[in-house]
C-alpha cells in the first residue's frame, strides 16, 4: 500500500543534529532504508518537515521506519494511506 510519512522535526533537536554534522547522514540512511518513490523536505507551519511517499507491505514496518525520526529528531510522525491518479480512478470505478 502506498503511504505518506510526514515527519515534523523538533526544532531544538534538529538544530542539535545539524550542528553535529549528522543530519545529512541520518537522512541518507533513512532514505536508503525506506526507499521512497519520492521524498520532499521543507517547512510546514514553520517547522522542518520531511514528506516521504513509499510502498508499505505490512504494518509491522512502521516501527523500523518511524523510530529513527522519533529517537534521533524528536519528530512528530504521521503515516497515512494515499493514492495516485491511477489508484483513484480504480477506486472510483468500483463505486455503484
Amino acid at each position: 500500500m502506498r503511504v505518506l510519512l510526514k515527519a515534523t522535526l523538533d526544532t531544538e533537536k534538529s538544530n542539535e543534529v545539524i550542528r553535529s554534522g549528522k543530519m545529512a547522514d541520518l537522512m541518507k540512511e533513512t532514505i536508503d532504508h525506506i526507499k521512497p518513490e519520492a521524498a520532499y523536505f521543507g517547512t510546514i507551519d514553520g517547522r522542518r518537515t520531511a514528506l516521504l511517499f513509499f510502498d508499505m507491505q505490512d504494518s509491522s514496518q512502521m516501527p523500523p521506519i518511524g523510530e529513527p525520526f522519533f529517537m534521533e529528531l524528536n519528530a512528530e510522525v504521521d503515516v497515512c494511506p494515499i493514492m495516485n491518479g491511477d489508484d483513484l480512478a480504480k477506486g472510483l470505478s468500483q463505486l455503484g
